[in-house]
């Protein structure tokens, strides 16, 4: 079945919402500002891979993606729940109206 296209704006919109959340996020800003900085720091030697700093970022990037993919995964739980709610409460009050 495919979703109409005005479904999919929708869907496309909230996404886009959720994200530019998700980036603004206090506590993923602050790992995002620290996992730069391990960047920075990392490159200023080409010789990264042996280095300790390489570590150091490779650790704060992989747990701020981790973080943000855990704030995405919730958010999407909970706007598919109140889908959900909303969809089965409109096919009740559609139910209702035909008994009438």
């Amino acid at each position: 079945m495919k979703l109409p296209v005005w479904f999919e704006s929708i869907i496309q919109h909230r996404l886009d919402d959720v994200s530019a959340r998700t980036i603004r996020h206090p506590e993923i800003s602050k790992l995002h500002k620290e996992e730069y900085a391990a960047f920075q720091k990392l490159f200023s030697d080409m010789d990264i891979v042996n280095k300790p700093e390489f570590s150091e970022w490779e650790d704060k990037h992989h747990y701020k993606q981790a973080l943000e993919n855990e704030y995405l995964y919730r958010q999407g739980m909970k706007d598919g729940v109140q889908l959900v709610y909303a969809v089965l409460e409109m096919m009740l009050h559609d139910e209702q109206e035909q008994e009438e």
